[in-house]
């Protein structure tokens, strides 16, 4: 599991200005990212718009970035829903070809129990093709994978490898890290809680500050690693910043305005989601020209 040690960059999904996507700049982010030194990249998570992407053209990203990347990185594959039966039938029907493992969101809206989560992601590690990574991200989908769900997944299926932890909770970061297997990662899904849940035991970060600035933030994640924690904390509070910046209008708005200010991709996105205002543009213009003079 030493593939997902380091930083894992979720991948936005550029598109053209009717809307259509940017295969051209999806090529120019990927090569950008793996110059810049990540380790891993995922495909089709959230920050991807994947919830605004039919199946065909989800199977044409997942084609294309396979080809484009060449085994030069892992890659995961976002595959995820509320719909059991759809997503065992997703993962059937999955190429894994140059992908590395699958990335599944909590079952959203349903509002399942904790025996439905783990019904749920059961049913996924029967049928899938490659080792799955949880992913809890209550403040997305309304659903909550409670730490004694994780583990008790963790143990009872070899392979469901590491969540991504997206509830910003110790207590429940914590309680993974104490009780999980040896071989099981708890991978933060949270920029700026990164360097401190490495110091707790955590394998890195599934970042979405990285599409933008994979070189400073990847270096960060490292230095944490190699509990190198002065010149971590350094990186870490000039990014704060910015990190703030490309949040407070939502994700992928902030990043992808970052994007087009750096020429690798437009900022358009699929409704409902717009792009962030102007003042915020602005903004993270400004940031990204002062973390550039440091």
């Amino acid at each position: 599991m030493k593939k997902f040690y380091g930083t894992g960059v979720a991948m936005v999904t550029p598109f053209k200005k009717d809307g259509s996507i940017d295969f051209s700049a999806l090529k120019n982010l990927i090569n950008f990212l793996i110059d810049g030194k990540v380790e891993y990249l995922v495909s089709l998570g959230t920050t991807g718009e994947s919830a605004t992407l039919d199946q065909k053209e989800k199977e044409a990203i997942w084609e294309f970035t396979s080809e484009t990347v060449a085994g030069r990185v892992p890659l995961v594959a976002g595959i995820g829903g509320n719909d059991t039966r759809k997503i065992v039938s997703e993962f059937k029907q999955f190429k894994p070809k140059g992908f590395d493992a699958i990335l599944s969101v909590g079952p959203y809206y349903n509002k399942p129990t904790q025996e439905g989560i783990y019904q749920h992601y059961k049913a996924l590690s029967q049928v899938s093709p490659l080792p799955i990574i949880l992913y809890n991200v209550p403040g997305r989908t309304s659903c909550h994978i409670a730490a004694e769900t994780t583990l008790r997944l963790a143990h009872d299926f070899d392979n469901i490898i590491a969540v991504k932890e997206a509830s910003g909770n110790f207590e429940q970061c914590n309680k993974i890290l104490r009780d999980k297997p040896d071989r099981f990662l708890l991978i933060s899904g949270d920029d700026p809680l990164t360097l401190p849940l490495i110091s707790l035991g955590a394998a890195g970060v599934i970042s979405v500050v990285g599409n933008v600035l994979p070189g400073i933030f990847s270096k960060m994640v490292r230095l944490s690693l190699q509990e190198k924690w002065k010149e971590a904390q350094t990186l870490h509070f000039k990014l704060l910043e910015i990190t703030n910046l490309f949040f407070t209008e939502g994700s992928p708005g902030g990043v992808k305005a970052g994007l087009k200010q750096l020429g690798l991709c437009d900022d358009t996105m699929r409704l409902p989601l717009v792009n962030v205002s102007e003042t915020n543009y602005q903004k993270i213009e400004r940031e990204l020209i002062r973390l550039k003079q440091m």
